[in-house]
């Protein structure tokens, strides 16, 4: 899939973080957010400020790594805290603005440039600002080129990549995800996932997926809905009333298992 221009994404960062902040100001403080149901409204406010402000250190100090950050002090009021988010959000537009996308920076990703950046936290205020209207009960669309785009993002880097400490093992099975409304088509490869995490030790050898080209042979099943819902639903923050499968029943579980994982 070709991805949104970095000017696209920077839009809607901007837009995306007001409309969250929005949502928020005429939500209950304590109201519990569904797709991450161990916060509150107060909680999703803090992190998504707490996310502007460390992404935007990052691109500030460009291309040093994190290694100095501290945590901000979070106001307690509530009113504060949403003109803290409100400060964090202009800081980072800023810092975006002022950054050239090809520029090495430090991610937790193996792209290491401020283009990754760009493309990650368009999704993350996206999703964000879904989980503040379903807190607040006034759920709104999503942009469905933003959310084509984010079904690609969420099975390519949140779902499949291969960290260099670990290698993927392919399997001769495929799943495609088609975006009825976008005339795409992203391809899944079913594989597991085997290494050891250097820093913790922990082994794992797991199902795991990739995307790929087009293989060239018919899908085992296929996964179809329009952008927003896929979007949603990969991230568990919606259902599958929009979303169809057809194919192989078991591959499609094998494909359902690796994408059924929590994502704050």
């Amino acid at each position: 899939m070709a991805r949104l221009f970095f000017d696209d994404y920077l839009r809607h960062i901007r837009l995306e973080s007001a409309r969250l902040r929005e949502a928020l100001a005429a939500c209950d403080p304590a109201a519990r957010v569904p797709g991450c149901p161990d916060w509150t409204a107060a909680d999703l406010l803090g992190h998504h400020a707490g996310v502007l402000h460390f992404w935007s250190t990052i691109v500030e100090q460009r291309p040093a790594g994190p290694d100095d950050w501290t945590e901000p002090d979070k106001p307690a009021a509530y009113d504060a805290l949403l003109a803290f988010h409100e400060e964090q959000a202009e800081r980072f537009v800023v810092a975006l603005t002022a950054a050239d996308p090809a520029e090495p920076a430090w991610t937790w990703s193996e792209e290491q440039t401020v283009g990754f950046t760009f493309r990650r936290q368009a999704h993350e205020a996206l999703i964000h600002r879904l989980d503040a209207e379903q807190a607040a009960g006034t759920v709104t669309p999503l942009d469905p080129a933003l959310a084509a785009d984010g079904v690609d993002e969420a099975l390519d880097v949140m779902y499949g990549g291969t960290p260099p400490w670990g290698t993927f093992s392919g399997l001769p099975h495929h799943v495609r995800v088609d975006i009825t409304d976008a005339g795409e088509s992203i391809w899944v490869r079913l594989g597991r996932f085997a290494g050891t995490h250097p820093e913790s030790g922990e082994t794992y050898d797991v199902e795991d997926i990739e995307t790929v080209t087009d293989p060239g042979t018919g899908p085992d099943a296929v996964v179809a809905g329009p952008a927003a819902a896929l979007d949603a639903w990969l991230w568990r923050r919606g259902d599958d009333a929009d979303i169809t499968v057809t194919g192989d029943v078991e591959k499609y579980g094998y494909f359902r298992r690796c994408v059924d994982q929590p994502i704050d």
